[in-house]
């Protein structure tokens, strides 16, 4: 299969070097400066690229008829407009927030806990969110998608990167809003927990990704499942993960 890289920093390298392990020919390496030249030859483009940069690749590779994978975040103010577009070009579209394996399941175990939790009203749900120093955006994707993973599965309405005041704790809206604390630590690929406390105990789950490893070869698997397919789909689609 040959790949076009739209974004070719860290995680760009580490995608071309799995890609190229697993039979994969990179037609495209594209970075800031460069142009979208060879793009036409792609079976599919795989983009981690900056939030400004990644709405102009998915519609290139539209217009282009090639089908792109997005793992960029940052950018979802545009996620309407972009999933419209590809239904009325005829065209193929992954967006994951989070293309690793375990992070997938992590957001199923996630809806599962939430709607079981959301018979004790005496647990509060709260979100911790930890990357390296270089992530652009806060919260991450992953933790946004977490969120509204207990947002469709419980009461609460919304998150929030403002930790309420005593005052406020009575507040029924801010009540029903889940904190996010994002914190920025070098050298860490990504760590995601999720807490429900009560006065007498706490239930957490956690997933911690030890290196880009994970990220780059989900997001290979989902363009290998995604050529020769129309439509818009999610990670959930390529593991199968409703059946």
């Amino acid at each position: 299969m040959k790949i076009a890289l739209l974004g070719y920093g860290k995680m760009g390298k580490v995608i071309e070097r799995i890609a190229l392990e697993r039979g994969h020919e990179i037609v495209l390496r594209k970075s800031s400066t460069s142009t979208y030249e060879g793009l036409e030859n792609a079976d599919v483009a795989i983009d981690f690229s900056i939030p400004d940069s990644a709405v102009c690749n998915i519609k290139q590779c539209f217009d282009t008829n090639v089908p792109v994978v997005c793992g960029t975040t940052g950018w979802l103010e545009h996620y309407d407009e972009i999933v419209s577009l590809c239904e009325s070009k005829n065209g193929s579209f992954i967006y994951g927030s989070n293309f690793s394996l375990g992070v997938n399941i992590f957001f199923e175990l996630n809806n599962y806990l939430a709607k079981m939790m959301s018979k004790f009203n005496q647990y509060k749900v709260s979100m911790e969110e930890i990357h390296h120093t270089q992530k652009l955006d806060a919260p991450s994707g992953t933790a946004i998608s977490l969120a509204k993973g207990i947002i469709e599965n419980s009461d609460y309405t919304n998150w929030t990167l403002d930790n309420p005041t005593e005052n406020d704790t009575s507040d029924s809206e801010l009540a029903k809003q889940i904190l996010i604390d994002a914190k920025r630590i070098e050298n860490v690929p990504g760590t995601h927990s999720i807490f429900y406390d009560s006065s007498v105990d706490q239930i957490e789950i956690k997933h911690t990704a030890h290196n880009r490893e994970g990220f780059a070869l989900g997001a290979v698997i989902a363009a290998e499942w995604l050529a020769n397919k129309k439509g818009v789909f999610t990670m959930k689609d390529v593991l199968s993960l409703d059946n």
